[in-house]
């Protein structure tokens, strides 16, 4: 046995207060199958002090493809411009980017001189609908009493018609902007959501062709993903994507983002080389327009595999191993490392559903495993 290597041994018994090293061999054959030494007598209170922590691997249907840059974006009804019908300036502004707003909240008060000649013209309207009413009834009741012709009846309910029909266009100028007598107009948020963009400022001018008010919804997100060429022949519309981020309370664990794969580009982007993809995803706090990210491609359950933590893997001899707890101690097992993505590692033999493996303490069970 190497010197160095039975020194660290030797300190890692003393370290776990006098654990017994015992050593054995499982299995026989070729190399593909060699012996396995086995680290015994090592209990919950001995694996603390050397840092051992265990998880179980899982086997999964939705195998992690790929882990690839992304980038959240509001999903297309996910932002709502609010625009002004007339040109007209800014007289009070009532909102700040960032803030809260339900539907139908004031946002600014414009001041728009049109606005009073379309509610002039709506006035004028409605007075010709009243007159023109008047009149087709006049009309019918001389019809009815044979003094005038019913061309003379046709006429008139063709003018009352008329008149109905210029009161409705002004009627739908006006719908919604809330024009007061004096020219103002109230812009009002049309969903509930948050402030996302202020372009005006009070007293400031504005007009139909820009949006001064951009209102965007919370939960209403998607991601943007860029494959290579190869990765976008294999993925499909309905695969799974997740998106981990850390926790900010101290010692939680990572939370996860889970979502859809959606469409795919039909060709490469010119410059980056890539083809851009959309996914949904679930609204989760820490989750904003704009965030860069990395998102985890999932195979959507056309195959299945064995998934540990990428740490519990490491090489002895260059072949992939790793630390199954056996009845008291470890067990040094090699196994067949398909791919490591975002973290996780996919098994492809040599392990099965539910053993215990070894995911922190590495070094130190090398040591207790050492030929």
């Amino acid at each position: 046995m190497n010197k160095r290597i039975l020194a660290f041994a030797l300190l890692v018994l003393a370290a776990i207060g006098g654990g017994v090293l015992i050593w054995g061999w499982i299995g026989a054959g070729s190399d593909t199958d060699a012996p396995a030494p086995v680290a015994g007598a090592i209990d919950a209170k001995q694996m603390a002090k050397l840092g051992i922590r265990l998880e179980a691997a899982r086997q999964v249907s939705d195998l992690p493809l790929a882990s690839v840059p992304g980038q959240i974006v509001a999903a297309p009804d996910g932002r709502v411009a609010v625009t002004v019908p007339y040109s007209g300036l800014i007289v009070k502004l009532m909102v700040i980017e960032g803030q809260a707003v339900r539907r139908g909240e004031a946002l600014a008060v414009v001041h728009a001189p049109d606005a009073i000649r379309y509610g002039g013209d709506l006035n004028r309207a409605q007075a010709d609908v009243a007159l023109a009413q008047a009149q087709a009834n006049r009309m019918r009741q001389l019809h009815r009493e044979g003094i005038v012709a019913r061309a003379r009846l046709e006429e008139a309910e063709a003018r009352l018609v008329q008149a109905r029909a210029s009161a409705a266009e002004s009627r739908r100028q006006l719908l919604g902007s809330g024009p007061g007598g004096d020219g103002s107009i109230t812009l009002r948020a049309p969903i509930a959501g948050r402030v996302a963009h202020v372009g005006v400022e009070t007293g400031g001018p504005v007009d139909p062709q820009t949006a001064p008010l951009v209102i965007e919804k919370a939960d209403a997100l998607q991601v943007e993903l860029q494959l290579t060429e190869a990765l976008a022949q294999q993925a499909q519309p309905g695969m799974g994507v997740e998106i981990m981020l850390p926790d900010t309370a101290a010692g939680a664990a990572p939370r996860m983002a889970r979502g859809t794969l959606l469409t795919l580009a039909p060709s490469l982007d010119p410059v980056s080389r890539s083809v851009t993809a959309r996914a949904s995803i679930d609204p989760v706090p820490g989750l904003v327009a704009g965030k860069s990210v990395n998102v985890i491609l999932r195979t959507a359950g056309r195959t299945t595999g064995i998934v540990v933590p990428a740490t519990a893997v490491t090489y002895l001899n260059s072949r992939p191993h790793v630390f199954v707890r056996t009845g008291t101690g470890f067990r040094r097992q090699p196994v067949q490392l398909a791919a490591e993505v975002a973290g996780q590692a996919v098994i492809a033999g040599g392990l099965r559903a539910g053993a215990q493996v070894a995911v922190s303490g590495l070094t130190e069970l090398k040591a207790l495993t050492a030929e």
